[in-house]
């Protein structure tokens, strides 16, 4: 009777450290989506690649070339995974990207993709819109 009870409490801390596991790595992709942008809007190009799947890189370089004549800035960023695509985490935002063209600004509205983000190379990287 005793062996059960170590081994149920044995089982049952091994699967507290699995859930705490998944929870992180859920956190990862919303995060990873966040620095993204915040990297996108900072026009740090170095970020904005170490941050991004190899896939999506030379698109992410692209998107970030589109600021670089323009003040930009990030309002009220908040994320949240909204689904799994097979190994595709699916990260939805609301806030804002301000982009200030001197007498025009342009606001790009964040709830309007959802972001997909992958695990690769050991960290979750933004790879794409849908």
């Amino acid at each position: 009777m005793k062996n059960l009870i170590v081994i149920s409490a044995i089982l049952a801390m091994l699967l507290m450290a699995t859930l705490s596991s998944c929870t992180q790595d859920r956190d990862g992709a919303v995060k990873a989506i966040q620095a993204y942008l915040q990297a996108l809007v900072n026009k740090d190009t170095e970020r904005v690649a170490t941050l991004s799947c190899a896939d999506w890189e030379a698109d992410a370089r692209t998107e970030l070339e589109s600021f670089t004549a323009v003040s930009v800035a990030l309002q009220n960023l908040d994320c949240m995974e909204t689904g799994v695509d097979g190994e595709t985490a699916l990260v939805s935002c609301t806030g804002k990207i301000n982009a200030n063209y001197g007498n025009e600004v342009l606001e790009i509205d964040l709830a309007e993709r959802t972001f997909q983000a992958v695990y690769e190379d050991g960290d979750w990287r933004m790879c794409g819109y849908r």
